[in-house]
């Protein structure tokens, strides 16, 4: 026993073992070194040799593989989250994506599990999290944008040392089937409709390149003269326009009496536009002719409003403007979609609808995959999931198909088909 009380000379790096005055087995296990470059070594206890030896093999292995907190004084899961998404996230992301981001953060994970340790922190931590979200009312999608949040967060905790583990990684989100609604793409009857009812509005080219060719709102909205070839009949999509943030322009305190975005003396904080962010997104898109035709119609409508506007005219070059000039607003041009539908006396459904309604137009058409992906600016390795998203098998589809394998199988005629009549859906 006096030998094994008695300590002896290590090398360095090896971790130091010996039976404390108290009774205990102590360790002092060398961790690397400090921000200032001094040595750090982690101190263990235990009643025990062997569960001392155990412990300490195991913090070992975590130097080794680099998987150890490091030292200093643990982060709380909200401090670590607010200086991510802040300092780490914020200068390398787009503004949408930080705007996701810090929701996530603010109003769901700091006040749900901020109060834990990083290092402590388990999968069952956040999925009790997400089950109170969704019983407080929140979508299943929500807990998704929350999760990922958690996860792309957290992972970067893990990879600075700051945790062990992911949590989020091993978490599991709520199933989103049944929060989401199966997306039914409008038939060309009401295609059809709507084309009868945008050609009594000002900006109505614009409906059309979103039902017709699938563009995003933001690409649309972004769309500058510059980037439209009338004479070879073609447009290039290089940007999108981004959602308007404001701040008070009358002071902090908000005088005004108003939310941001109705301050009288607002000031805008989020650039109008940002290109596009992969190879993909940045693509030359066919035009009809008829398309064409609107364009040229909208071109000139646009030089009347300019002439008669005079000096309260806003130069932008957009395609799109307001009366006066000056970008769309995305909000606006949400509710003139929803008015639209109305009006046109069609169903109800997202403006991101029409985008699947261009995308199933075109593989009922026989287009290529390959163009299909370009029209709507896919990435190649992410396309085939796209096209499994976006591309809709319909009714009349499935009945072709029923036809075609009654002539395979029973060499029946075209005409003994039951249904006879020509579906016009798409």
């Amino acid at each position: 026993m006096a030998e094994e009380k008695k300590r002896t000379r290590r090398a360095n790096g090896e971790s130091a073992i010996y039976l404390g005055q108290d009774g205990r087995w102590h360790a002092r296990v060398p961790m690397g070194y400090k921000d200032d470059g001094t040595p750090y070594r982690r101190h263990l206890t235990r009643p025990t040799r062997k569960e001392l030896v155990d412990e300490v093999r195991r913090l070992e292995k975590q130097r080794d593989e680099g998987s150890a907190r490091q030292p200093g004084k643990p982060w709380t899961v909200a401090k670590w989250l607010e200086h991510w998404v802040e300092n780490i996230a914020r200068p390398v992301v787009s503004e949408n994506t930080y705007a996701g981001y810090e929701v996530a953060v603010r109003v769901h994970l700091v006040p749900g599990i901020g109060r834990h340790r990083i290092d402590r922190l388990e999968p069952e931590h956040l999925e009790s999290l997400y089950r109170r979200m969704q019983n407080a009312g929140s979508k299943a999608g929500t807990a998704h944008q929350v999760h990922r949040t958690a996860r792309t967060a957290l992972g970067e905790a893990v990879r600075r040392g700051h945790a062990a583990k992911n949590a989020a990684a091993l978490a599991k989100a709520p199933r989103l089937e049944e929060d989401e609604k199966e997306v039914e793409p409008y038939s060309v009857d009401e295609v059809q409709s709507l084309l009868l009812e945008v050609n009594k509005r000002r900006n109505s080219a614009r409906w059309m390149l979103a039902l017709a060719l699938g563009l995003r709102q933001g690409e649309t909205l972004g769309l500058r003269w510059s980037d439209v070839d009338l004479d070879n009949e073609y447009l290039k999509l290089r940007r999108n326009r981004l959602r308007p943030k404001y701040e008070h322009g009358c002071g902090e305190a908000a005088p005004c009496g108003r939310k941001a975005g109705y301050c009288p003396v607002r000031v805008q904080v989020r650039r109008e536009t940002k290109n596009t962010k992969s190879r993909a997104g940045r693509r030359a898109v066919p035009l009809p002719g008829p398309l064409v035709v609107m364009l040229r119609s909208h071109r000139e409508a646009q030089a009347r409003e300019r002439e008669a506007a005079g000096n309260l005219w806003t130069e932008s070059e957009y395609v799109f403007t307001k009366p006066l000039g000056g970008p769309l607003s995305p909000n606006t041009d949400y509710h003139d979609w929803k008015r639209l539908l109305e009006d046109a006396g069609v169903r109800d459904g997202r403006l991101h609808d029409a985008r699947h309604t261009a995308g199933t137009v075109l593989m009922l058409l026989g287009v290529p995959d390959r163009v299909i992906d370009q029209i709507m600016g896919w990435e190649p390795g992410g396309a085939a999931r796209m096209r499994a998203r976006y591309l809709h098998v319909t009714d009349p589809m499935l009945k072709e198909a029923a036809r075609k394998i009654e002539r395979a199988i029973w060499g029946a005629p075209d005409n003994f088909a039951v249904d006879k009549d020509q579906d016009n859906e798409v």
